[in-house]
């Protein structure tokens, strides 16, 4: 299983898109990520697992983009917000330095604020999502956003809020995005697993910190 951190390598840029059957191919500009780079290989593109399918000079690559996928994600609104979060897949090498992102968006939020914090360097994110995902995120939860690995600060209904230090600032393209403008969502998928093992469940018995250790949590 592919499989990312949310750590951001860099931003590129979308140079260009064109209409295929049923999809659209992108062509972005990211040195880092394609300096290994091969067909066949993912890159997240916003949180989105996408497959490299051509390797061109320059630091750029070519991706096609189903129609599903563009229906489900921000990236139908590429042509509006050209710069976008780059990171290659984990390799068994590599530390795992945010949480598991699948790359498989879950919903599209929408972004609120981005305030700077009284007396810091730092930043909150104000961000509204989803009322089907609000039982997936919890207070000091992961959330990924745009394909960055967050901790959730703080619940009020459906609005979210997590901190946002200034190098997450500098390396990602949250500096690009206005008010009431999408963003990917995925939830952590060991809420999902949870969930999924509770339904199974008898109803005469309740999943406890045990039963998860020893079920592999």
């Amino acid at each position: 299983m592919l499989v990312f951190t949310g750590i951001v390598e860099e931003v590129g840029r979308v140079v260009e898109k064109s209409d295929l059957p049923d999809a659209v191919r992108l062509r972005i500009r990211g040195p880092v990520v394609t300096s290994d780079a091969s067909p066949g290989d993912s890159i997240a593109v916003n949180g989105v697992c996408l497959t490299v399918v051509q390797v061109l000079p320059g630091g750029e690559f070519t991706t096609d983009v189903m129609a599903e996928t563009l229906n489900r994600s921000t990236l139908r609104h590429i042509g509006d917000r050209p710069d976008v979060n780059l990171e290659r897949a984990v390799t068994v090498d590599r530390r795992l330095g945010g949480h598991i992102v699948q790359g498989h968006v879950d919903g599209a939020g929408q972004f609120l604020a981005l305030d700077r914090i009284p007396g810091a360097d730092d930043y909150w994110l104000n961000i509204g999502i989803p009322a089907e995902l609000e039982r997936y995120v919890i207070f000091k939860g992961s959330l990924s956003i745009e394909g960055i690995s967050l901790t959730v600060a703080r619940i009020e209904g459906t609005e979210v809020t997590v901190a946002i230090i200034p190098h997450t600032w500098e390396m990602t393209n949250l500096r690009s995005l206005k008010p009431g403008d999408p963003v990917n969502l995925e939830t952590d998928i060991i809420a999902k697993y949870v969930e999924k093992m509770m339904k199974g469940e008898s109803a005469n018995s309740t999943l406890t910190l045990e039963k998860l250790v020893q079920q592999g949590f």
